[in-house]
């Protein structure tokens, strides 16, 4: 029997063969740690979209309840004014309550943040710039992560139900660790004018391997970083509306 001449499909295997083969043994075994650690990362990704599924909303479609709780972001370096994801957020929950979709807004964040005080300047910008009641707002400056500002709005202001509002990316994440903690959440997606495209395609990275952290905190029950007593200012603000 006469030998086949070999394909063009046959060549091009045998030459990324050739190539993968001279790449030096570290390369290549950093290349199959990065290839796994994607895979696996995959699995807490999911969980999050699962979990959260059903829940997502735009804003023109939000549905209603009491409170909306909006995650802290980073501050401008002058640290008065919100960077344009907080600032999108921000402008997104005024909207919800001027729309009567929420009655109280829980502004999460850390007031020790690493690029200034975050609730201080959440706060702010909603009285000043968008021109929400302060009674209307209620602050918590020890919400230190996605996680933690869940756990504290469940177990420290007593939130039942809230509208969760962060952008897309981030969106099933927060709606999932909200859920997971007893909040009936809906996710309400975020505006982000004035971000810049490179900087939603590294959140997004970022956020697709923070959903493994999530995942974990979720799974092991983490408490909350900084521990509060009960406070009644949910409640409060909301008699006062």
């Amino acid at each position: 029997m006469s030998e086949q001449e070999p394909t063009v499909r046959d060549m091009r295997i045998t030459g990324r063969r050739l190539r993968w083969g001279r790449l030096p043994r570290f390369v290549r075994v950093l290349v199959v740690i990065a290839l796994v650690t994607i895979l696996l990362a995959g699995i807490p990704f999911g969980w999050t979209r699962i979990a959260a599924g059903g829940h997502l909303y735009d804003e023109a479609d939000a549905p209603s309840a009491d409170v909306v709780l909006v995650l802290g972001a980073q501050v401008a370096p002058d640290g008065m004014q919100p960077m344009p994801f907080l600032r999108g957020r921000l402008d997104t929950a005024a909207h919800l309550i001027k729309t009567g979709r929420a009655k109280v807004i829980l502004v999460s964040g850390d007031t020790n943040g690493g690029s200034g005080d975050e609730t201080t300047v959440m706060t702010s910008y909603l009285t000043g710039d968008r021109g929400i009641d302060l009674g209307r707002i209620v602050t918590d400056p020890n919400g230190l992560d996605t996680y933690d500002s869940c756990l504290r709005a469940k177990h420290v202001y007593g939130v039942t139900r809230a509208l969760v509002v962060t952008q897309p990316y981030h969106l099933a994440r927060a709606v999932a660790l909200c859920r997971h903690v007893g909040i009936d959440a809906e996710g309400v997606g975020a505006r982000c004018d004035g971000c810049i495209s490179l900087n939603l395609a590294r959140n997004s990275v970022r956020d697709y391997f923070a959903c493994s952290k999530a995942a974990l905190d979720a799974m092991r029950d983490r408490r909350a970083g900084v521990e509060s007593a009960p406070s009644d200012a949910i409640s409060a603000a909301l008699a006062g509306t």
